[in-house]
């Protein structure tokens, strides 16, 4: 059972699995750093503490971004699509956002030239 607002989980459109993608944006600068997976706790608990919680699909609990790494995200606004089945998270990173190092998860696979 989730705390989430009910008046925002009612706009929620979830996967079969109740979950919904976030998409993670610096606030600054309008990099994108990441894409997570949210449940409604995981939503109501991102936006009670100013930190990303994500849902992790592979070791089925919460997740706190910067919780091993010491690189955390200081969430500044939290968006929903006009779907209802997507969220915009803005937010502050501190150091690199992808387990990797990298600044952003999207730093390294350009699959087609830009032009």
């Amino acid at each position: 059972m989730s705390s989430l607002d009910p008046a925002i989980a009612a706009r929620l459109k979830r996967s079969a699995d109740g979950l919904v993608p976030a998409v993670v944006q610096q606030h600054d600068t309008g990099a994108v750093l990441m894409l997570g997976w949210m449940d409604d706790e995981a939503l109501h608990r991102t936006l009670t503490t100013g930190r990303t919680t994500f849902w992790s699909r592979s070791r089925q609990e919460y997740w706190v971004k910067g919780e091993t790494s010491g690189h955390h995200q200081h969430v500044r606004e939290v968006r929903l699509d006009c779907d209802g089945d997507t969220l915009l998270v803005k937010v502050d990173q501190e150091g690199p956002a992808c387990h990797t190092g990298a600044r952003t998860c999207f730093d390294d696979d350009l699959l087609l030239p830009g032009g």
